[in-house]
């Protein structure tokens, strides 16, 4: 009895002992085969390129941005029946891996520090497809980058960087290593670029895509220039590419404990001290050149106060906790567009001026530096504005028997409308004068909409 109950114990053990194994052979199994299923999937990228919601996506966005015609010629309308009837060919191509990009159409334009900033503008087509690449590559390289890296990335913004900027400083940081890379767009190393895509792309299709497309060459005044280093900026690709080469930096910058900000190649790394501001700009000079072979600009890059330098546009106050404000360069800028603008609107009707060409930029500024927590410098220049609206008005008067008389139209005593139509003075001052601020108060400018850059900055003080 006691011999067959043991037997009866050995049998249950042995029966528990095989369904373990069983479970850990499944789990095992089921490990594999995940395993298998992702690294398949890392193999077939290409196929998630051109799979038709992902282009469509990307269709829609490339539109959305709108631009203009690459070396083709064809702009998005003439693109999207090129499109109609090409694209199986090009989807073909693509999944092969022949797929060949066309080369990108050089621009210049002016820099905000001065300089040029050379520009690629690639092909319509070669934009959707650069798009529908970026929409898969992103959602794998960005979840491994730098918590202090905001340019370009999803639910991040210029302003998330300037933030952290001003928490920095107010944290005791107090001197900055300014560091601009000179010419950073072209003078990336594909071979070290490639080298970093490589380690989490497994499709050789898609890695030959990107390669070439690195490599595609440029088209300056007619005359096609080969493209051995350098990311052409204008690309939706572009933005994905420098994260992904300039991730090793902000590793280093990391594991070094530094505290910093950056945004695209714009990056500020703050310190308590001058001089161990030199010692991080130097030693990082040397990482930069020995690592990813790229260099920083030294007349450029300074070790300064932060209120002495601006970032992203913006500067901050001396005060022990800062406050952040538009930058000198940022508000000369400014001022520069609208008096364009201005000499746009003088022979037209000024409500019309102001509603369709000046109020867009002064929308646009005003969000952007929404952030400024010191009202006097958009008092200024709302002040700045109207004056030079009233000097528009003043010059479409042209002759002073007409400036008397509209003066007396807007409320003036003919003593004063004459006194001031023939003071002889230039326009500039009679816009500024007593009789013009009488006349076009800021209530009149308030009628016509214009819109007022102290008050759309101070509608968002409570998010602060």
């Amino acid at each position: 009895m006691v011999k067959q109950k043991m037997s009866n114990e050995n049998q249950a053990n042995s029966g528990v002992r095989q369904r373990n194994c069983s479970d850990k052979q499944l789990v095992h199994q089921v490990s594999v085969t995940t395993s298998i299923t992702a690294n398949n999937s890392n193999y077939s990228l290409m196929e998630q390129v051109v799979e038709q919601s992902n282009m469509q996506r990307a269709w829609s966005k490339v539109k959305s941005n709108k631009g203009a015609a690459g070396v083709d010629g064809l702009e998005i309308k003439h693109t999207q029946r090129h499109l109609a009837v090409n694209w199986p060919a090009i989807k073909e191509q693509l999944l092969s891996g022949r797929y060949r990009p066309a080369p990108v159409l050089r621009v210049e334009i002016p820099k905000a520090k001065g300089g040029t900033r050379k520009l690629g503008i690639p092909t319509v087509t070669d934009r959707l497809i650069q798009q529908a690449i970026s929409q898969v590559l992103q959602p794998m390289f960005d979840p491994g980058f730098s918590e202090s890296s905001f340019g370009f990335r999803p639910k991040r913004s210029a302003h998330m960087a300037v933030e952290q900027s001003q928490r920095y400083f107010n944290q005791g940081y107090r001197w900055v290593v300014d560091m601009d890379l000179e010419q950073f767009f072209d003078r990336v190393n594909h071979d070290i670029l490639m080298s970093k895509i490589a380690l989490k792309i497994k499709d050789t299709r898609l890695l030959g895509v990107l390669r070439r497309y690195l490599q595609a060459g440029v088209l300056v005044d007619g005359v096609l220039s080969s493209s051995p280093k350098g990311t052409p900026q204008g690309g939706p690709l572009s933005p994905l590419l420098s994260n992904i080469m300039l991730d090793e930096l902000d590793k280093e910058l990391a594991s070094r404990g530094h505290k910093f900000s950056r945004y695209a190649d714009d990056c500020n790394i703050y310190v308590k001290s001058q001089r161990a501001g030199k010692r991080v700009l130097e030693s990082i000079s040397k990482f930069l050149s020995n690592v990813l072979k790229l260099k920083v600009n030294e007349s450029k890059s300074k070790v300064d106060r932060p209120w002495k330098r601006s970032f992203l546009g913006y500067t901050v106050t001396t005060n022990k906790k800062a406050k952040l404000k538009p930058s000198k360069e940022s508000i000369k800028r400014f001022k520069a567009k609208v008096k364009v603008l201005i000499r746009i609107g003088r022979g037209r009707n000024l409500a019309r001026f102001i509603a369709q060409d000046l109020n867009p930029l002064l929308r646009g500024w005003a969000n952007y530096f929404s952030l400024s927590e010191t009202k006097m410098i958009f008092i200024e220049l709302d002040s700045w504005l109207r004056r030079k609206l009233r000097c528009i008005r003043w010059r479409q008067w042209k002759r002073p028997r007409i400036r008397q008389r509209k003066l007396i139209k807007r409320g003036l005593s003919p003593e004063h409308a004459a006194k001031s139509a023939y003071n002889g003075r230039g326009p500039w001052f009679n816009s500024g004068a007593s009789h013009m601020n009488l006349a076009f108060s800021r209530l009149y400018f308030g009628r016509l909409n214009l819109i007022s850059l102290a008050q759309t900055v101070s509608k968002t003080d409570w998010l602060k």
